[in-house]
């Protein structure tokens, strides 16, 4: 089967260089090997869209070199997919209503090897479906008391036990939005994707995407996980970092070719941070093995 990739931008705010970063990479992982690449936007949550924010960041990716084949694909036009998807899930008896707070939730669940997400403790699984509500539930879904393991291609073997690491997770929340972690294992699924190239910190959802897939009937892409960029002083990127934003550095005069060089040369794509075209070094980078870097990569400071 071909090669495709994606790229799941959410227009909250301009292209950030987190997200350039994934995107070179998963436009590259594609292009090298003569694949396709597929552009999708996570607008699942109104409140946190920007007006213009999905024009804004195509036009930039489209600045730096990056293209997709096909019409981009909208989540918030699909949710009659999702709504398909909720009704297999409730047949097979795997979800249920729950009306807990996440203050609550936080008061009796356990934090897995210090991380900072915590496993919901199960406080409404078994509880009768009719019963009165304090507040409109969410649904979540029944996860098995199993190991789940895959083979990463950047990170290697990653084994998450479903019940005890991950905990019964939301697929709708209570007020009616769908579930990021139901939304992208559909698209995926419907956009025939077969390797997914996303950041490091989105290697802990995998196990229950892979899981959620098998119990829908539908095979689960490949893996692969960069690291996380972070600001030239080693600490968190964030949007407040200065010239944090492809759109800042391009309003700066900073050329493409040279972010794409600096980012290229941090995921370990390119020997030097050299300037280049994403075409030129899908080109250069064919046939090679790549040494992908696995630790978190600091910015150089674009002046």
């Amino acid at each position: 089967m071909p090669v495709r990739t994606r790229f799941a931008p959410s227009p909250t705010g301009d292209l950030h260089l987190g997200g350039a970063w994934t995107a070179v990479a998963s436009w590259v992982w594609a292009r090298r090997e003569g694949g396709e690449h597929v552009l999708r936007v996570e607008d699942l949550d109104p409140p946190r869209v920007v007006r213009g924010g999905e024009a804004r960041i195509l036009e930039d990716l489209r600045w730096l070199g990056l293209d997709w084949d096909g019409p981009a694909v909208r989540q918030s036009e699909r949710s009659s997919f999702y709504e398909q998807a909720i009704a297999t899930l409730g047949r097979e008896g795997l979800v249920y209503p729950c009306d807990c707070s996440r203050a609550e939730i936080a008061m009796v669940a356990s934090a897995p090897h210090g991380g900072e997400d915590v496993v919901y403790p199960g406080t409404c699984r078994d509880k009768p479906p009719g019963r009165g509500m304090r507040r409109t539930p969410s649904l979540r879904v029944r996860v098995p008391d199993e190991t789940l393991a895959f083979d990463d291609l950047i990170l290697g073997r990653i084994a998450q036990n479903l019940a005890h690491e991950v905990g019964d997770f939301v697929v709708r929340r209570g007020d009616g939005a769908f579930a990021y972690q139901l939304a992208v294992v559909l698209d995926d699924v419907a956009t025939r994707v077969t390797h997914v190239v996303r950041g490091a910190d989105l290697a802990s959802s995998t196990p229950r995407q892979i899981w959620l897939a098998r119990v829908l009937g539908a095979p689960a892409p490949r893996y692969a996980h960069v690291p996380l960029v972070v600001a030239p002083d080693g600490l968190r990127l964030e949007k407040r970092t200065p010239r944090s934003t492809v759109r800042e550095l391009r309003d700066a005069g900073v050329a493409p070719e040279r972010i794409v060089g600096e980012l290229a040369f941090g995921l370990g794509l390119a020997p030097t941070e050299e300037p280049i075209t994403p075409r030129d070094l899908a080109r250069a980078s064919a046939g090679k093995d790549i040494a992908w870097r696995r630790e978190p990569w600091p910015i150089p400071r674009f002046g």
